[in-house]
């Protein structure tokens, strides 16, 4: 019956009907619902069961873990802190989470996903209406197709940022990410840059109180306690962050960004992706190696007045977005490096440039973004050297022969 209503509609939106213009929603809707119908002909193409729509829906299945923590930890938060004598942020989510007589120092799963979920789903809500849009407006502008890349990238985007950001800097970075870091290059798979990081170091630089990650931990934690001085306060060797164990920071226990803070959630998604072989282990392990490469040259070099120099290897996996940004951002098939060993090259380089962003710059104790963003600039030059050494081996090879 389904069927037979598309097909019934669709003869409006194909060439010459009155919706023809609109034609990119009905195949959006159409292809998000049914295999598309046409194959194509003449010279030979290579066929694969694994198709975009389908592998933007690995994604999606692999995030989800990290949303739910984005949904249980975020409402923890803030019971812990009303649990301290701390006050529920001014918002019209706290009002709703009262009326519904909900307790609000109750560590229970249920009670803080259903608080954690008033923050989370309204963010979520305007990146995918505002990031839909404009993908919907180039695509009719352009006459071209909805493709599916906006799928985990309006994911993506509340995932990587804090519960109490504003939504219009959400509908705003939402735009200059989807059209600045994407769409004027000429949409999915045409982009160099990351959209969703692209729209959160937008947010970051334009408005660094709201995003910084302070503000919300000052704001929920009437301690305010800051990400740089957990991050000192490891490196000086007092084996806790700010009254966290290790195993807070593993599970995500801890304030943050809403889906970067759980190590597990990430560590789930990634076994995911490598058994569908949607994510390239290479570049999740070159950053692994990256990064303990580099925190180990920085623990012998020493220092006697920066104790980041000190913070140990397994700190950096677990703190900040580490985790989140070496499964689900520096994979992107798309910005990272399309050769086997490009992918080993770009992801050391991914970790080593975390962990000096992180220890050398003491404005910015989080590197993890800008180590991605800067290296996806120079994924295609990676790759370009990588070719141009195997066609000299190759050269080389046939010479002999």
């Amino acid at each position: 019956m389904l069927r037979k209503l598309l097909d019934s509609v669709g003869v409006h939106f194909e060439k010459g009907g009155k919706l023809h213009k609109l034609h990119p929603l009905y195949e959006a809707a159409d292809t998000f619902l049914y295999t598309p119908a046409y194959t194509t002909k003449g010279q030979a193409h290579v066929r694969d069961a694994l198709d975009q729509k389908r592998m933007m829906m690995v994604v999606v299945i692999a995030l989800l873990p990290c949303v739910a923590m984005a949904l249980y930890n975020t409402g923890l938060q803030i019971h812990l802190t009303v649990g301290r004598g701390g006050a529920l942020l001014d918002s019209w989510q706290s009002a709703v989470y009262l009326a519904l007589g909900l307790s609000t120092t109750s560590t229970a799963i249920f009670e803080c996903a259903v608080h954690g979920a008033l923050y989370f789903l309204p963010v979520t809500l305007v990146s995918y209406s505002v990031g839909g849009l404009w993908e919907v407006l180039f695509a009719v502008i352009r006459r071209h197709e909805i493709n599916e890349g906006f799928l985990v990238t309006g994911l993506l985007i509340p995932l990587i940022l804090p519960p109490s950001v504003p939504l219009w800097q959400v509908a705003l970075g939402t735009s200059f990410g989807v059209v600045i870091g994407k769409e004027i290059f000429g949409g999915t798979g045409m982009n160099f840059l990351n959209p969703a990081l692209v729209a959160r170091a937008f947010l970051f630089f334009a408005y660094p109180a709201q995003l910084s990650g302070d503000v919300w931990v000052a704001a929920v934690m009437p301690e305010g306690i800051s990400g740089a001085t957990w991050l000192a306060s490891l490196a000086e060797g007092s084996g806790h962050l700010a009254g966290h164990t290790l195993q807070d920071a593993f599970f995500g226990l801890i304030p943050g960004s809403m889906g970067e803070t759980s190590a597990l959630a990430c560590a789930i998604g990634a076994a995911i992706l490598l058994f569908t072989r949607v994510g390239a282990w290479q570049t999740m392990l070159g950053v692994t190696l990256g990064t303990l490469a580099m925190s180990l040259v920085l623990n012998l070099i020493g220092s006697t007045t920066n104790p980041m120099m000190a913070l140990p290897f397994h700190w950096h996996l677990l703190l900040g977005g580490w985790a989140f940004g070496t499964v689900f951002m520096a994979t992107d098939p798309v910005s990272s490096a399309f050769t086997s060993t490009g992918k080993h090259v770009y992801g050391f380089l991914i970790g080593v440039l975390c962990v000096l962003i992180r220890c050398v710059n003491p404005a910015y104790p989080e590197g993890m973004m800008l180590a991605i963003l800067f290296m996806n600039m120079f994924a295609p030059l990676i790759d370009h050297y990588v070719i141009e050494a195997n066609k000299r081996r190759r050269a080389a090879r046939y010479a002999r022969a």
